[in-house]
């Protein structure tokens, strides 16, 4: 998913640059070369989070969460309530003869990129008329480091890299410069224009530290030396030798096994850890890889993180959670919603009262079509000024309703519902509405009764809009094993450990090339999951994939009954693409010796 906000907030602010390095100016020593990498880390909060108490009290309910104690709204079976200045709130439902309270807890707007996250709590009976549970939101933190070398002409060239939204790629930071202790990031020129000041700081010596104030990234950070051990690097500067280790079984519901158990060989995934593991550090665009996975017959059978990146750690997936919002249509119409593929989306969501003077075309529109990306609105992604892209829904439209926005938009001239397949975001975030007004619950709550129970997931992040419904374009956080299991839900007819989810003839459709979507790619495209073909031994083998802006990747071969993840931190950045089409088959497919097993 891709946001511009970080431009438009770098640009305010400026003028406290000099309220800081006033502040700091008595910072003095002799002069210090600067070359080396340098690491910051901020973390914003949230600073409420942790036991979560609600109880029944003589006069309702009440809760208590760190230092908050108030009274609750309890209503038809569902309870909430909000902490003062924003700090917070908790909505869930009575559950399992009132044993249980599951719901989800909102967290403030993050610094990281202004969105507020709804994570799953399920609150369980502690005796009579009280329950408790765990509050655990999004962490809001940004991590910076900083590469400084000396060129050849002796001036200081540098670098940024971010894991958490590769900031670099937009700052395009090309040299450091420094007066006695004084230091100021700058860009590369821009033609005729030079270059654009990032951040402005100064370095004590005494501290060997540089601090410096970056313009709407949450003030200073004090950057220090990184040691052997940083997440800079991707397993510590001088990593042991590698070795394979099958993972381990957890209670997420995945079987375990190794790469012999299915037919494959570990040289292949050796040497792709060895390619990660000594890739350079020379560039901000260098591949940023966080993690792989791969599983057959059913089996996860390889698991390997990188960067600081590990199983319990929740990662941005961007727009591969599209697939999901195809998930989640597939298993409510599986579980008997009042919804189907020919559904008509302005009949249902205007409940047959079509407003006066709409676009005729519009009344064509279905479910099917909003699936497929071939709605006909105007809304072209790859063309960021469109009236219904991403960057325009996002960053610059003034209405907090998406969904009143979206079915306001125009379609593209000489376009009708069907007629077209152009990628744009509205398309999956619609369907929220859709899914909203067919079932009549929350989207939160279909989230976890239709997905989230089923699949075990019991730590993910949902991006919300601003009127409060989660967002369905993209950008859910995840747990990397659980993210996986969509693709192994699709390669399984839509079954997951003996429940089914989704129908067979819905997997079968929504993994079909059924569009070819309008772009230089000519890509091939389902339900929200991408279709492609890939070499695999002197043949092609058909798969379809989640994909995500930066390397996020969930990649399912029927043919081989084998799924493969990806998780990394290119955003923005085209060597991202290098995953799906040079890792894969160089990698993983040759992994693959013995189709029989």
């Amino acid at each position: 998913m891709v946001r511009n906000r970080i431009a438009g907030v770098i640009i305010a602010a400026g003028l406290a640059l000099a309220c800081v390095l006033a502040s700091t100016a008595r910072a003095s020593g002799p002069t210090r070369s600067l070359e080396g990498i340098w690491g910051a880390k901020r973390n914003f909060g949230p600073d409420v989070q942790g036991r979560l108490d609600i109880w029944q009290a003589d006069r309702g309910y009440r809760a208590r969460i760190g230092p908050y104690e108030l009274p609750c709204l309890f209503q038809n079976g569902r309870i909430a309530f909000d902490l003062p200045t924003g700090q917070g709130g908790f909505s869930g439902r009575f559950e399992e003869n009132a044993s249980v309270i599951r719901g989800y807890w909102t967290q403030p707007p993050t610094v990281n990129d202004g969105t507020k996250f709804a994570s799953p709590v399920t609150l369980r009976s502690q005796g009579r008329a009280r329950w408790q549970g765990e509050v655990v939101p999004w962490p809001d933190e940004f991590t910076l480091y900083l590469v400084v070398s000396r060129r050849p002409g002796g001036s200081l060239g540098a670098f940024l890299r971010n894991p958490d939204r590769n900031i670099g790629v937009f700052w395009r930071v090309d040299r450091l410069e420094q007066d006695g202790n004084r230091v100021r990031l700058v860009g590369k020129p821009d033609g005729q224009q030079p270059g654009r000041v990032y951040g402005e700081g100064f370095y004590d010596p005494s501290e060997n530290r540089l601090s410096v104030y970056f313009p709407g990234r949450g003030g200073t950070y004090d950057f220090a030396p990184i040691p052997d051990d940083s997440g800079f690097y991707a397993r510590g500067k001088n990593p042991p030798p590698y070795m394979y280790r099958p993972p381990s079984e957890e209670d997420d519901g995945w079987k375990v096994g190794t790469l012999a158990d299915v037919g494959m060989v570990p040289g292949p995934i050796a040497e792709l850890v060895r390619t990660i593991v000594n890739g350079p550090a020379t560039s901000v665009h260098d591949p940023d890889i966080h993690g792989f996975l791969v599983a057959r017959h059913g089996k996860l059978v390889a698991e390997e993180y990188f960067h600081g990146f590990h199983r319990l750690k929740p990662h941005d997936t961007r727009s591969a959670s599209k697939s999901v919002t195809a998930t989640l249509i597939g298993a409510a119409i599986q579980g008997g919603a009042n919804l189907s593929l020919s559904t008509k989306v302005y009949d249902l969501l205007f409940q047959g009262k079509l407003p006066g003077g709409i676009d005729q075309r519009k009344t064509e529109m279905t479910v099917e079509h909003l699936l497929t990306m071939s709605s006909g609105y105007d809304c072209d992604d790859s063309v960021g000024t469109r009236p219904g892209s991403e960057n325009t829904l996002l960053d610059e439209q003034q209405d907090a309703d998406y969904y009143r926005y979206t079915l306001q938009l125009p379609l593209e001239p000489g376009l009708r519902p069907g007629q077209e397949a152009v990628y744009c975001s509205i398309n999956p975030n619609l369907l929220g509405a859709v899914l909203t007004a067919a079932t009549g619950s929350p989207l939160a709550e279909l989230f976890s009764d239709l997905l989230a129970e089923p699949l075990q997931l019991h730590d993910y992040h949902l991006n919300l809009q601003p009127m409060g419904a989660p967002y369905m374009g993209g950008g859910i956080k995840w747990l990397p094993r659980d993210f996986m299991k969509f693709g192994q839900l699709m390669l399984a007819g839509g079954m997951w450990n003996g429940k089914r989810i989704l129908s067979k003839d819905y997997v079968l459709r929504a993994s079909s090339p059924l569009v070819t979507l309008r772009g230089p790619g000519q890509s091939k495209y389902g339900y929200l999951w991408w279709v492609a073909d890939y070499p695999y031994h002197g043949r092609v083998v058909r798969g379809f994939s989640a994909r995500g802006n930066g390397g996020q990747l969930v990649l399912a071969f029927p043919e081989l009954d084998m799924v493969v993840a990806f998780f990394a931190g290119n955003y923005a950045d085209p060597v991202s693409h290098a995953i799906n089409d040079e890792l894969v088959p160089k990698f993983i497919l040759p992994a693959l010796r013995d189709e029989s097993r």
